[in-house]
């Protein structure tokens, strides 16, 4: 077995300082707008109007909001409504209720999001990084490596722009309204730990000071940083924990996820069940089923007596392959199989939804591409 390189992990930490945008408002709560619009010379209430269009009507655009004086909004634009997102490409499949965005960022670097359309919901995948350090080597964005960390601001514009393409009525047969929100886009969130923080607390709060989605409509991904979880069990915020586990044993997950060379599996899961006791919710376990590597019955059993009696459900992924990858989906037999072993051990057990596999649904392909 190889063992992979670690980036050094600090969750306060950007990658790279001096690439960051220029501030946004989404940057701030609605106090410190209020402040950054005295700080222009305009009147206080100026940050609220701008609030309101940007969060409450999904408006981007500073030349759409007419209630404001035409040199008020050249002013603010500059100053509070930076562009930060340059669409690359953006596609749709699954009859219109998947939709993908490539955004290349101030600095060049390359970022995906992922709208969902449900009949009950609609539910949106962020990136929080530029690339990923976790070195994950099934996953395209691991093996690209770290550019940087995201902004507050360049997180929650994902959220916003995708919250207005399903306010437009393109999400074939869904709702108009976001209603979910999942940080499984590039990158290892709790890595980009304060802006992450930030981004989720501009998503909860009450229009205009945010989009005003639920607090349990919110999911974090992690690789499994132990410090950073313990950490987010104090914030306050009882988000979905969902621990990207994908081996019950060191020996493969030491390969699979090298952060496991740091922090092994029954950490992360101590971790993750102080998680569930603090927050009172259910942690989702993350298993990506890749073909003779950790789909084997046996596995499936240490999984089982790992979860059995726990706050915890489990969700397995059928891999998404990369073009020129070495991984595989297991076969839809052996899926089964592990599926029942799970269930027999007692253990909720789900697969998920397949999308996006002919628009490079997979985190990471579309940067890949594009940067080729």
């Amino acid at each position: 077995m190889t063992n992979l390189p670690l980036t050094p992990v600090n969750p306060d930490a950007p990658a790279r300082r001096a690439a960051m945008p220029p501030r946004h408002l989404a940057d701030f709560d609605l106090a410190g707008r209020q402040a950054l619009a005295e700080e222009l010379g305009e009147p206080r209430f100026r940050a609220r109007q701008v609030s309101t269009h940007y969060f409450g009507r999904l408006v981007r655009d500073p030349e759409q909001m007419t209630d404001l004086p035409s040199a008020t909004r050249e002013k603010l634009a500059g100053q509070l409504l930076p562009t930060l997102l340059t669409p690359v490409r953006e596609l749709a499949c699954d009859d219109g209720a998947t939709h993908k965005a490539l955004w290349r960022l101030h600095d060049g670097s390359l970022v995906e999001s992922v709208l969902m359309g449900y009949p009950d919901r609609v539910t949106v995948c962020l990136s929080s990084q530029a690339g990923c350090g976790m070195a994950c080597p099934f996953c395209a964005t691991g093996q690209a490596g770290l550019t940087r960390n995201l902004s507050t601001a360049e997180i929650v514009d994902q959220a916003v722009y995708l919250a207005g393409v399903a306010a437009s009525g393109a999400v074939a047969g869904s709702p108009p309204r976001l209603s979910r929100v999942v940080f499984m886009g590039m990158g290892e969130p709790l890595a980009n730990y304060n802006r992450v923080v930030a981004a989720i607390r501009r998503l909860v709060a009450p229009a205009p000071e945010g989009l005003g989605l639920s607090q349990r409509h919110i999911t974090v991904s992690t690789v499994g940083l132990v410090p950073a979880i313990r950490r987010l069990a104090s914030e306050d915020l009882p988000v979905t924990l969902a621990l990207s586990l994908h081996a019950p044993d060191d020996e493969l997950r030491d390969e699979l996820v090298p952060v496991n060379q740091r922090w092994k599996v029954s950490e992360v899961l101590e971790a993750a069940w102080e998680y569930a006791a603090h927050t009172r919710r259910r942690v989702s376990i993350e298993y990506a089923m890749i073909k003779d590597v950790n789909d084997q019955p046996w596995r499936a059993d240490l999984l089982g007596r790992l979860l059995a009696g726990r706050l915890a459900h489990v969700n397995l992924i059928p891999l998404n392959p990369t073009p020129g990858s070495r991984w595989d989906a297991s076969p839809k037999p052996v899926e089964r199989e592990f599926v029942r072993r799970l269930r027999a051990a007692g253990v909720s057990t789900t697969v998920r939804d397949t999308r996006g596999r002919e628009i490079d649904g997979a985190c990471g392909q579309l940067a890949a591409a594009e940067g080729q």
